[in-house]
């Protein structure tokens, strides 16, 4: 078995590892740290928790251990993806490089800029930094790379799926062309195929397991659930989530709860402590001070679950989580290795449970071909429950159309009451839509009206016709006296009149009584025309006479 001792490290850095109490190299340590010790560039494939940070960070300390760092060139340079993963690489350096003279800055979104040009305005051994905040520094003319003879990417692949790839190309442009590269990645895309063909010079290619493989120590199982109704399904969603949590009972020390959107991990993070769980929130939207301080509470044993978006899926190197729970089933298929690589790390035994619904087959069937195994399936806590409660419900007694209430537009689907016959008008009573202001006018019961006068005529009528004389010959017939419409009305019977609207209606029946009570005008007669020459005759016949 191959020790520490026997990889040509510089002895200040095997006294560091002693002291952190390590003595047997992984696999993927064993393998990449010799040929990195050459000078030669490295192509290292291995899943998450298998040490991938030390074997670049011991050979690099070593390598450094000679020369001297000069203001705003830094000597090395290691990407990472995120700032969690920076971080944990800048403390792995502390840890091994502590008896050596050697300077590091970490380069970060989220720290002021002006602390971060004082390191560089110094000289750094070590730049660690995500590729964003590097390229701000350059942009700045704060920092050269002209300088840089090791390079390290860490976690290419992580960096291809959040579009850091044409940033990781200008950095690599920007750096000499003599520079050691050492490259690492758990899967190998084909666009990270085509960078390391492009940038790495005859590479040795290291892979200590196959890739996109999970750790046999980890067991396995998706819950399916499947929602009676789709907008619950969230809200059911968490309730297997605290089911799975409280069945796991004392062997669930600690945990990470991953969700693919950041705006659900705020909300599962809320409903774990609103049932009285012991939840912190962590995702790329928090202040940097805020989730440096939840993630060294989570490490620390201060916080026993925490709820994390991808952001927090590399670079977490916590030894001790017990369990992993997927909230949602990730997307992409090489995120599901990476999450449930947060537990089961350095030879411990650990779980991961993942909560799916039908929507979530297809992501299902593609993490299976990844991993090329098939995943136990559990069946659904909330199963047994849902199906009794359905039971036990009161059947519905439906309404006939007879026995359904009258309801009206306007009482905005309330029930009212019946409304009195007013002689023909649909729905009763006043007008629909008109409130207490109706005029008087439709108010009026047409109807009787046209019965009236459809009725034998009046006595005054009929001795008003017999009286009149007989036709003689040569004479126009008298015409027939019709009843007005008011008088056909005062026969009608009574409508009753709200007392609002009593006032307009008398004038207005006052008005038509009068009008019918008035003498008739007897009819003209039309004038004879006289043309100027009858007159002249008739003035010649009275001169002559």
């Amino acid at each position: 078995m191959t020790n520490f001792s026997d990889l040509e490290l510089d002895p200040k850095v095997l006294q560091a590892i002693s002291e952190a109490g390590y003595e047997t190299p992984t696999p993927i340590q064993a393998q990449a740290i010799p040929p990195a010790l050459q000078g030669r560039d490295v192509l290292g494939i291995a899943q998450t928790g298998t040490g991938k940070t030390a074997s670049f960070t011991l050979p690099m300390i070593t390598m450094l251990a000679k020369g001297r760092a000069r203001a705003r060139m830094p000597r090395s340079l290691v990407l990472a993806p995120t700032r969690e993963l920076a971080a944990q690489v800048s403390e792995n350096f502390e840890t091994y490089a502590k008896h050596a003279k050697l300077s590091m800055a970490l380069l970060i979104g989220g720290v002021s800029f002006k602390d971060q040009d004082r390191l560089i305005d110094r000289g750094v051994d070590v730049l660690i930094a995500t590729p964003g905040r590097l390229l701000d520094h350059f942009e700045r003319g704060k920092l050269m790379l002209t300088g840089v003879q090791i390079m390290v990417v860490d976690e290419a692949d992580r960096m291809l799926d959040m579009g850091f790839i044409p940033d990781i190309e200008r950095i690599f442009s920007l750096t000499p062309f003599t520079r050691q590269t050492l490259f690492f990645s758990a899967t190998m895309a084909p666009e990270i195929t085509r960078i390391t063909n492009t940038f790495l010079s005859n590479p040795v290619r290291v892979e200590v397991a196959r890739q996109a493989t999970t750790s046999e120590t980890i067991i396995q199982a998706v819950c399916m659930h499947k929602p009676a109704r789709r907008d619950q399904t969230d809200k059911d969603k968490r309730e297997v989530l605290r089911r799975l949590i409280a069945d796991e009972g004392e062997a669930l020390t600690n945990g990470i709860i991953f969700c693919n959107r950041k705006r659900d991990v705020d909300i599962v993070a809320k409903s774990l402590k609103k049932h009285g769980l012991d939840a912190d929130p962590i995702h790329g939207d928090l202040d940097q001070s805020l989730r440096t301080k939840i993630l060294s509470g989570f490490r620390d044993g201060d916080l026993k679950l925490l709820v994390a978006s991808d952001v927090a899926a590399r670079g977490l190197d916590i030894p001790n989580v017990s369990h992993v729970f997927n909230y949602d089933v990730p997307i992409h298929a090489e995120d599901y290795v990476h999450r449930i690589g947060r537990t089961g790390r350095a030879g411990r035994s650990g779980k991961a449970f993942t909560i799916a619904v039908p929507a979530d087959e297809k992501h299902l069937a593609k993490i299976e071909e990844l991993v090329k195994i098939e995943i136990p399936k559990i069946d659904s806590p909330l199963k047994t429950e849902a199906r009794p409660e359905k039971a036990k419900a009161a059947p519905v007694k439906e309404e006939t159309p007879k026995e359904k209430p009258a309801r009206s537009r306007s009482s905005g689907g309330k029930k009212s009451a019946p409304r009195e016959d007013n002689g023909g008008r649909r729905g009763g009573g006043r007008p629909t839509g008109l409130g207490d202001h109706v005029p008087a006018f439709l108010m009026r019961d047409f109807r009787s009206s046209i019965a009236a006068l459809s009725e034998p005529e009046t006595e005054a009528t009929t001795e008003t016709i017999e009286a009149a004389p007989a036709d003689e010959p040569g004479t126009k017939p008298a015409p027939k006296k019709r009843r007005s419409r008011a008088k056909a009305k005062s026969e009608s019977p009574a409508i009753e009149v709200p007392a609002e609207d009593q006032a307009p209606a008398q004038a207005e029946a006052s008005n038509t009584e009068t009008a019918s009570e008035a003498p008739e005008k007897p009819a003209r007669k039309p004038r004879k025309r006289v043309s100027a020459k009858a007159v002249i005759e008739d003035t010649n016949g009275e001169d002559a006479a």
